[in-house]
C-alpha cells in the first residue's frame, strides 16, 4: 500500500493541485508566497506555511531564491494527486476495475513469513474466507500499469489490521480482491496485498491466495500474467 499521507490535510492537498496547475508538476518552477497565496484566496503567512507542511511530508522539493522559490512535486506528491483523480473517477465513471499487465518474478521470500503468523493467518481467514498459501505471486507491471497503480488506491481495501507479538510490533496492510490471468485460465479468488507504512515498489504487486498460483496457472518467471483488482 502506499504510504498514507497523514501529515497534510485538504488545505494542503489544494496547495499541492494549485503548484502543480502552475507547472511544478513537469519541473522546477519559480513561485512567491504572494503568488500561491492569490491562487488560494489566503494571507501570506498560511500559504507559507502550507508549502513548509507539503516539503516536510516529502510532496514537494523547494530551492529558496532571492525572488521566490523553486518548487518541484516529488513522486510522492504527483501520486498524491493521482489518488485524488482517481477518486474522482470512481465517483463519476463508476469504474468499478482496474486490469494491470505485467510478468512473473521471483521475489524475496519475505512473504512466506509474514503471511505464516498467526496475526496475519487468523484475519486473512476471517476477512478473506481463506487460509492463503505460504508465499505470494510476484508481479512486476509495464510502464502503463505503474501509471494506473493509483486506480487501485480508490477503491476500499480490506484491512489487516497491525498487532504486537514476540516483542515487536507487526504494522497493517490492505488487501484488494483481484483475478490472475493467463492466455489460457485465471484464478478469482486471490487479493493483491501491501503494507501500510511502505510505498513498496511501484512497479511490482503482491498477491496472496487460498492454492500457490505458480503451480495453479503454471506460471514461470517472465510470464505475462494480467492481475485484475475490483472493488468491493
Amino acid at each position: 500500500m502506499q504510504e498514507q499521507v497523514a501529515s497534510v490535510g485538504p488545505d494542503e492537498l489544494t496547495t499541492l493541485k494549485e503548484l502543480a496547475l502552475a507547472g511544478s508538476i513537469d519541473g522546477p518552477t519559480t513561485v512567491t508566497c504572494a503568488a500561491v497565496a492569490e491562487r488560494l484566496d489566503a494571507s501570506n503567512q498560511t500559504a507559507s506555511r502550507r508549502l513548509q507542511r507539503l516539503e516536510s511530508a516529502g510532496l514537494i522539493k523547494r530551492e529558496m531564491l532571492g525572488d521566490g522559490q523553486r518548487v518541484t512535486l516529488t513522486d510522492d506528491g504527483e501520486r498524491v494527486l493521482r489518488s485524488e483523480y482517481e477518486q474522482y473517477r470512481h465517483i463519476f465513471e463508476r469504474d468499478l476495475s482496474v486490469a494491470f499487465d505485467g510478468h512473473v518474478t521471483s521475489g524475496m521470500g519475505e512473504g512466506r513469513h509474514y503471511i505464516s503468523l498467526p496475526g496475519y493467518m487468523e484475519q486473512f481467514e476471517e476477512k478473506l474466507g481463506y487460509e492463503p498459501f505460504l508465499g505470494t505471486l510476484n508481479v512486476e507491471l509495464d510502464d502503463e500499469s505503474v501509471a494506473a497503480r493509483s486506480r487501485m488506491d480508490s477503491f476500499e481495501p480490506v484491512r489487516i489490521d497491525g498487532w504486537e507479538g514476540d516483542d515487536r510490533t507487526y504494522g497493517p496492510a490492505f488487501c484488494w480482491p483481484a483475478t490472475v490471468e493467463t492466455d489460457e485460465e485465471s484464478f478469482e479468488t486471490a487479493h493483491v496485498i501491501a503494507p501500510e507504512r511502505t510505498h513498496h515498489d511501484a512497479d511490482k504487486l503482491e498477491i496472496i491466495a487460498p492454492v500457490k498460483l505458480r503451480d495453479e496457472l503454471d506460471l514461470t518467471d517472465d510470464q505475462e500474467v494480467t492481475v485484475r483488482v475490483t472493488a468491493e
